[in-house]
C-alpha cells in the first residue's frame, strides 16, 4: 500500500466519523482544518476515533494504528502531547490545527479514559512549552 492510499483512507475514515457525529447532533470540526472549541471527548470522537477506534484499541489494515487503551506510553504526559503536536509515522501532526487548550483537553481525556488512569493534568501552558 502506498502512503498516499493510507493517508487517503485515514482522511476518508475521519470524514465518515465526522459525518456520523454531525447526524447525531454532535459538534464537528470546522472547515479549513481548524477545530472549533470542543471538549477532549469531542476532539477524540471527531479526530482520533477514526484511526484509533471508538474503544481506543487501535486497528490494523491499510496501516497500523496503535492502541491507546491501557497504554503505558501515556504515563509521561509529554509523550502524547508531542505526538499530537508533531505526529509520527502515519499519524499527521495536529499542532497547527488545534490550539494549546484543545491539545491539553484531548490528551487529558486519553490519559483518564480507556483503562488509562493517569491523574496528573496537562495544562495549556504545558502544551505551549512543548511547542518551543
Amino acid at each position: 500500500m502506498t502512503l498516499r492510499y493510507t493517508l487517503g483512507l485515514a482522511a476518508s475514515l475521519a470524514l465518515a466519523a465526522t459525518a456520523a457525529a454531525a447526524q447525531e447532533g454532535q459538534r464537528t470540526f470546522s472547515s479549513g482544518y481548524r477545530f472549533v472549541e470542543m471538549s477532549g471527548e469531542e476532539l477524540y470522537n471527531n479526530v482520533c476515533r477514526a484511526c484509533h477506534m471508538a474503544d481506543a484499541k487501535g486497528a490494523t489494515g491499510a496501516g497500523a494504528y496503535p492502541s491507546l487503551s491501557a497504554n503505558p506510553n501515556l504515563q509521561a504526559a509529554g509523550y502524547p502531547v508531542t505526538m499530537v503536536i508533531q505526529g509520527r509515522r502515519a499519524m499527521p501532526p495536529f499542532g497547527d490545527m488545534m490550539n494549546d487548550a484543545q491539545i491539553a483537553a484531548v490528551v487529558n481525556y486519553l490519559r483518564t479514559h480507556f483503562s488509562n488512569n493517569y491523574a496528573d493534568i496537562v495544562s495549556a501552558q504545558d502544551v505551549s512549552d512543548a511547542r518551543h
